[in-house]
């Protein structure tokens, strides 16, 4: 039953690609399977949660939080022993290779970011990824983009191009700009090798070499990225042999719009197409897959995970610094409510 029940969704998701660029002119998009949307509705919850929170203390019905970490996703009894779980820390090893994966075909993708952008650990905490929100909001942009301008007008130099003073961004130049050379990196090798499979491969075998770094080779969290680098491999291959010999039918149909001939990266996009055909693939039969039975372990999994280096995804997009109502500083205050630092 589940089975057919994936087959039909995973149809649907076919059908959608098909008929995707009569709706929108991206060239690429990334669908969000039973438990992504799930997190998606719950963050959406404590967003609107946390306006009602405003208001109340507003109209008086609510008195200042004396205790800030009162907001704060309260950790899950389910992840007190994720190490020692080895099925726990390999659902971490493959959220974490897939949230690379989707952020290296969809750049908008904020939860993906989220997930990856301290894993492994960059000095990039609940702070930065605070930072980053607030700006993406200011500047309506996704939060890779900030984050990527940031990087580049540091890279550029020259009083012309320097950031604000005031900028708080430029507490996180080192982690932001570990994050966005790596992603340089996965991006180098889509332009590069337009071989599917070897690209595929290459893309798997760098993220876990960045996973694994440093990383004792008995480590649990060490031994789960090898094994989901090398199953995504293998499917990866599958998916192209599957679709050898057979050019008129695509599992999904994905052709992504051609690069315009003025675009900085054209050749570099159009190498890259038939790789990003099959990730997309591998990221819509993900999507398609039965969701978490535990919604108590997707929602707060991360909480206290050694090896996340961070907060669980529900923390880093819900929190906003209230010490401003124990310190009267309403400034800070109404910029904190309208999605200001």
């Amino acid at each position: 039953m589940a089975v057919l029940h994936q087959e039909s969704v995973l149809a649907m998701i076919k059908e959608f690609r098909r008929n995707w660029h009569t709706l929108c002119a991206s060239e690429r998009t990334t669908l969000c399977g039973a438990d992504a949307m799930l997190l998606v509705l719950q963050l959406s919850m404590a967003e609107n949660n946390k306006q009602s929170q405003l208001r109340d203390f507003l109209s008086g019905r609510q008195s200042a939080v004396d205790d800030e970490t009162d907001l704060c996703v309260p950790p899950s009894p389910v992840s007190e022993h994720w190490s020692q779980d080895n099925e726990k820390v390999k659902f971490l090893a493959k959220k974490i290779i897939y949230s690379y994966l989707n952020l290296l075909v969809n750049s908008k993708d904020d939860l993906a970011l989220a997930h990856i952008l301290n894993v492994p650990d960059r000095g990039l905490g609940r702070e930065a990824f605070t930072d980053l929100k607030h700006a993406a909001q200011e500047k309506q942009m996704s939060i890779f983009l900030v984050a990527t301008s940031f990087v580049r007008t540091i890279q550029l130099g020259g009083k012309g191009y320097a950031p604000s003073p005031s900028d708080p961004l430029r507490t996180h130049i080192k982690g932001l700009s570990n994050f966005i050379n790596f992603i340089d990196k996965l991006d180098e090798i889509l332009g590069e090798i337009s071989n599917p499979s070897i690209a595929g491969g290459r893309i798997l075998s760098v993220i876990k070499m960045q996973l694994i770094k440093g990383q004792d080779s008995r480590d649990p969290f060490y031994k789960a990225v090898e094994e989901v680098a090398q199953d995504l491999d293998l499917r990866i291959k599958n998916i192209i042999n599957s679709q050898e010999g057979d050019e008129a039918v695509s599992t999904t149909d994905i052709s992504p719009a051609r690069p315009k001939s003025y675009a900085i990266n054209h050749g570099t996009a159009y190498c890259g197409r038939d790789t990003v055909k099959i990730l997309l693939v591998l990221l819509d039969e993900e999507a398609a897959s039965a969701p978490t039975k535990n919604k108590a372990e997707l929602l707060y999994d991360d909480e206290n995970t050694i090896h996340h280096n961070g907060n669980s995804i529900l923390t880093l997009f819900r929190r906003c610094k209230f010490i401003c109502w124990k310190t009267n500083n309403w400034n800070k205050f109404w910029k904190c409510s309208s999605g200001q630092k």
